[in-house]
């Protein structure tokens, strides 16, 4: 491990307003942890910036003193790019602020705040910043992947809805990015991952939702895999945008509504939100309920911030997890078959498959608006998440995520996949993500603004010159 001198860290301590925090004091082990238990690294240090001045200088101190960055937000990434060994985290979570503008519908949010934050602020006026499904998610990581969740069939990715950042490029400088300012730079962090710098900002544009929404969950068993899937297909191609569907391969959870004979039952289910008239939630279940009446089922009113935090304890920090996904085009025939054989496999009650509907306004942004790491025609993003309480499970199902994706992939729509689902960074993969002429136009963009590759712990686009 990296030992560096007292003298060297307190002349970081120097530069910075934030906390230096380094392996002897006893902060650090909290500190260096992240969301992924399966991920354990040791940085030579851990600054908490409080300011994109503290940014700029910790970007400088790594950069002259040859460390590696990490930068950590939520610290929620599958792939542990958060933390890195003998290297220097910068940590953002100190920068959690949010300031609304209601009149405006415009919200200004700190590049270290979660997404339960956001969720809470804007809803105290009624408002909504589309993004992912756990609260204690990262807003940093999420947007600049892309951003999909509840909302995005409605309104869109997060990065869709993103008017502007603040951001520390390589060379310590600190811009303002938008459409009119430093454009190229702001299309590529728009769905470029962390490779062109911290965002220590975002300014995003707010959509009016809830504050109470519908919820529903309905729940099958294995036998009736196949026709429930059929089924879902059928229904979602005719939702109108203010219902979502998520399907889900999964155990039931052992959670009050569901009766406790089934707790970690094995099945299928769909997780059904509304964001408009109560009736056009109750006609979709109504037509699943009647022809395929489910093994149990919860229906509610919910307020949208609960909604946002219903998946947080099955996503608790502290569990050894393993993603890989990609795109399918619909639920076909092959794709039933795969998973319907694949989801009896899996050793851990915890991991799960879910297909996220995208379509709608998600479809509405071209292809080349943003640098977005997937097409934008109608689809389903798939996730296979290993998710195990011990390591010794988890390789198990590390192994039959690997199958799963292996099975799917015949269906999918290429090789590619959500960049925040990229836990392996294999760089084929990636180029077929985005594509050879957005990759290309991406490794223009980082030769000009990181052209040393200085940001590299994360889906990395090399610089033009490297390339």
């Amino acid at each position: 491990m990296t030992q560096l001198t007292r003298s060297e860290v307190d002349s970081l301590r120097t530069l910075v307003s934030g906390a230096v925090i380094g392996p002897s004091q006893p902060e650090y082990d909290e500190a260096r942890k992240v969301w992924n238990a399966a991920i354990d690294r040791r940085p030579a240090m851990i600054v908490r910036c409080l300011s994109a001045s503290d940014v700029s200088a910790a970007i400088g101190y790594a950069t002259e003193h040859g460390l590696e960055i990490a930068v950590r937000g939520g610290a929620h990434g599958m792939s542990g790019a958060a933390v890195v060994d003998d290297g220097l985290v910068i940590d953002l979570s100190e920068m959690n602020q949010i300031v609304v503008d209601p009149d405006a519908k415009r919200a200004r949010v700190g590049g270290g705040a979660l997404l339960g934050d956001v969720d809470a602020a804007t809803q105290q006026h009624g408002l909504a910043v589309p993004a992912g499904l756990v609260s204690h998610t990262g807003v940093a990581g999420l947007t600049l992947g892309g951003g999909m969740g509840w909302l995005t069939r409605k309104a869109g990715l997060t990065i869709d809805n993103l008017l502007s950042v603040e951001v520390v490029v390589a060379d310590g400088r600190i811009i303002r990015a938008s459409e009119q300012l430093h454009p190229e730079l702001f299309w590529a962090i728009r769905g470029g991952g962390g490779n062109f710098g911290v965002v220590t900002e975002f300014e995003f544009r707010l959509h009016e939702v809830g504050p109470i929404v519908q919820l529903a969950m309905m729940f099958w068993d294995t036998e009736q895999g196949s026709d429930v899937l059929r089924r879902a297909r059928d229904l979602i191609a005719l939702l109108p945008r203010d219902l979502n569907v998520i399907v889900a391969g999964l155990n039931a959870p052992p959670a009050p509504f569901v009766p406790k004979e089934h707790h970690f039952r094995p099945g299928y289910a769909l997780i059904v939100t509304g964001f408009g008239a109560a009736e056009s939630h109750d006609v979709f279940l109504s037509h699943l309920r009647d022809e395929l009446p489910p093994l149990f089922e919860m229906s509610t009113p919910m307020p949208y911030v609960e909604l946002q935090q219903m998946l947080d304890e099955a996503n608790a920090w502290g569990n050894y997890c393993y993603d890989k996904g990609c795109y399918v085009e619909e639920i076909s025939e092959g794709v039933i078959e795969a998973l319907t054989d694949q989801m009896p496999r899996k050793a851990s009650p915890l991991s799960l498959v879910l297909f996220y509907r995208l379509d709608g306004a998600y479809s509405e942004v071209g292809e080349m608006d943003t640098a977005f790491g997937g097409g934008r025609s109608s689809r389903y993003g798939v996730f296979i998440v290993g998710v195990s309480p011990t390591p010794d499970l988890l390789e198990a199902d590390r192994a039959w995520v690997r199958d799963t994706w292996d099975r799917l992939l015949p269906h999918a729509i290429g090789a590619g996949a959500y960049i925040n689902a990229l836990t392996d960074y294999d760089e084929d993969r990636l180029r077929a993500s985005y594509g050879a002429e957005k990759y290309q136009r991406l490794a223009q963009i980082k030769a000009e603004y990181d052209p040393r590759n200085v940001f590299h712990r994360n889906a990395n686009i090399k610089p033009e010159a490297a390339v």
